[in-house]
């Protein structure tokens, strides 16, 4: 005896009984995904609420000594007192600007070098022990250097590009060798040359990379332009840090610090999202 047909009505039920399953998993599972998140920024304030207490109640017992590390009533004090008279904005818009100058220089010129080494393997095995001996040279022993061949003003941009530049070659040229190379073998069949390969896979392949290296570019570029600011400069963050120690203002130490700390955050959540971003293209 023959068994009966399975009608489309019921096999469109259970597809449509499966899809709706299938729909309220993934909705469990993005929920599950936003407590988490929330739970994670909820315990990063309360970690931060917590040391600022702590900081507050130990300089005020005394447990500290607050002359050393002042205390964060006193650093708001000074970021108001500052911000009243109209002097922060000063320092600060200084050094965001030769960080972004520095940065923007740095990047440029890492991401070209490391695509000529990769365009030419001549030139890289001419540079490659220069640019290892460039990487491990303590970028800080260049500063006085920087200061008499450049002078007071350009030797911050001078100090924060070499700081940050031949990491940048390093990252980039790296990606690049990691290209996969079954891309490049199918481009080369269909054949392209070294620069249209350049063009068509290996940059595209990788964006992230480059990502990855403006995330570490911009701090290095921050680190150099304090740097620069403690030999040399007159105005900025670097220098309120140097100059609040030199007259054992630690308040203003500590807000310069924490404004750094602040700069360096809101960058970093930029190139995140520019990160984000690009991974949300690559998934279409």
């Amino acid at each position: 005896m023959a068994m009966p047909l399975t009608s489309s009505s019921t096999i469109a039920s259970v597809e449509t009984s499966s899809n709706k399953a299938q729909s309220e998993q993934y909705s469990k599972w993005k929920r599950q995904q936003t407590r988490r998140r929330w739970f994670i920024l909820a315990t990063q304030l309360a970690i931060l609420v917590v040391f600022v207490l702590a900081w507050e109640i130990s300089a005020r017992q005394n447990w500290i000594n607050p002359m050393l590390t002042s205390y964060p009533s006193a650093v708001w004090a000074a970021f108001m007192e500052m911000l009243r008279d109209g002097s922060l904005w000063a320092h600060v818009y200084i050094t965001v600007q030769e960080t972004i100058v520095s940065f923007v220089i740095s990047m440029v010129i890492g991401v070209m070098v490391a695509t000529l080494l990769w365009l030419s393997p001549f030139l890289y095995s001419v540079l490659d022990p220069f640019i290892v001996v460039g990487n491990a040279l303590p970028k800080i022993a260049l500063v006085p250097i920087f200061y008499i061949w450049l002078g007071p003003e350009l030797s911050i941009y001078g100090v924060a590009i070499a700081i940050s530049v031949v990491i940048t070659i390093l990252m980039v040229y790296s990606g690049f060798c990691q290209t996969d190379p079954a891309k490049l073998k199918l481009a080369r069949t269909f054949g392209a040359t070294r620069f249209q390969e350049l063009q068509k896979v290996v940059l595209p392949s990788n964006l992230l990379t480059i990502v990855a290296a403006l995330k570490a570019n911009v701090g290095l570029a921050l680190v150099g332009v304090i740097v620069g600011e403690f030999q040399s400069s007159k105005a900025g963050l670097g220098y309120l840090i140097l100059y609040g120690s030199q007259i054992f203002k630690m308040d203003m130490v500590m807000m310069s610090i924490v404004i750094l700390g602040v700069l360096s955050l809101l960058v970093y959540l930029i190139i995140q999202n520019i990160e984000a971003a690009l991974l949300r293209r690559r998934r279409r």
